[in-house]
């Protein structure tokens, strides 16, 4: 009886037909479309990271690209779909749940090395193919360890800007957060937001390399910075945004008309000014940031939280 019940909780895919659990999930439509617009863009291999655009160890429902094409729902993975394969590697956390979430279109590999997936990839892709990823949701430092994994195999990485699980997810993907961003009391704040935007831009005076601009993309630095909060992630205080904090200027990118009155009055008063903090859409970083580094400027950005896409977008 024992083993009758283990079998009853994990995929058996040796079987025909496999046998799977309820807990699985059907990925086999999900995969066929995913490959329609792989073929569509001219790409052998697609990976999907278990996370957002700012590197956050959790996700929102929307964010949850991996979670909806694998039905595997742990906090870290990785997803490589090919024409004709589709792995997730994961760590032993998360090896029992897996078996019992993925059905017999996964492979399940036992790891997260990088040098893993690599490998697995120059099997499963000829040379000449392309491997693909969004830019937008990988670190600077992942990206470098993805580049050196293929490294001289005559694979090329090619990032896509459009993110393909999200072209196939299309109406169903859950929309973006609309809920309130809001002010912390006065009684939880260790200083103001003026302070330590004071205290960033002296920072930036006294570095070696005389940085010109600051870019936020970790959600906790601008939530931390500003001192607003928001509930865009379960369990989590902050919000989609990014900033730019200049010697002069400061820009705040974030779905302004979610901004409490009071939230907006604080971070306006002082306009115009070197503390007045200019709202401008969430979408518009990326343009923004490429108008600004036209300039003869230095951004200083952290490698951990800033995906290679920003990063790629300034000049060396």
């Amino acid at each position: 009886p024992q083993a009758a019940s283990a079998r009853s909780d994990v995929r058996d895919c040796s079987t025909d037909p496999p046998y799977l659990p309820p807990t699985a999930i059907n990925t086999t439509a999900r995969l066929a479309a995913l490959r329609d617009t792989m073929r569509a863009h001219g790409v052998h291999a697609y990976i999907v990271p278990s996370t957002d655009a700012h590197m956050s160890e959790y996700l929102a429902e929307r964010d949850s690209r991996l979670g909806w094409l694998t039905g595997f729902t742990g906090s870290a993975g990785t997803g490589v779909v090919t024409q004709d394969k589709a792995a997730l590697w994961t760590d032993s956390r998360y090896w029992t749940q897996a078996e019992r979430q993925l059905d017999c279109n996964w492979e399940l590999q036992r790891t997260t090395w990088i040098q893993s997936i690599g490998l697995w990839i120059l099997e499963a892709v000829p040379a000449g193919g392309n491997v693909s990823l969004d830019p937008f949701l990988f670190s600077i430092d992942t990206w470098g360890s993805y580049s050196q994994a293929l490294h001289g195999s005559g694979r090329t990485l090619l990032p896509i800007e459009t993110n393909l699980v999200d072209q196939v997810w299309g109406e169903q993907r859950p929309p973006p957060a609309s809920s309130e961003i809001y002010s912390l009391p006065e009684e939880f704040v260790g200083s103001s937001w003026q302070e330590k935007v004071a205290g960033i831009r002296q920072q930036m005076e006294q570095h070696i390399r005389q940085p010109t601009a600051v870019l936020l993309s970790g959600l906790e630095e601008t939530a931390w910075l500003f001192n607003l909060r928001g509930d865009d992630i379960p369990y989590n205080p902050v919000f989609y945004s990014y900033t730019l904090l200049t010697k002069t200027s400061i820009s705040l990118f974030v779905d302004e008309r979610r901004l409490a009155a009071a939230a907006r009055q604080a971070l306006q008063a002082a306009c115009p000014g070197p503390l007045c903090v200019e709202l401008q859409d969430y979408e518009q970083v990326r343009a923004h940031l490429h108008h600004y580094v036209q300039g003869n400027v230095t951004v200083w950005l952290g490698t951990e939280y800033t995906t290679f896409g920003l990063y790629s977008i300034i000049p060396q």
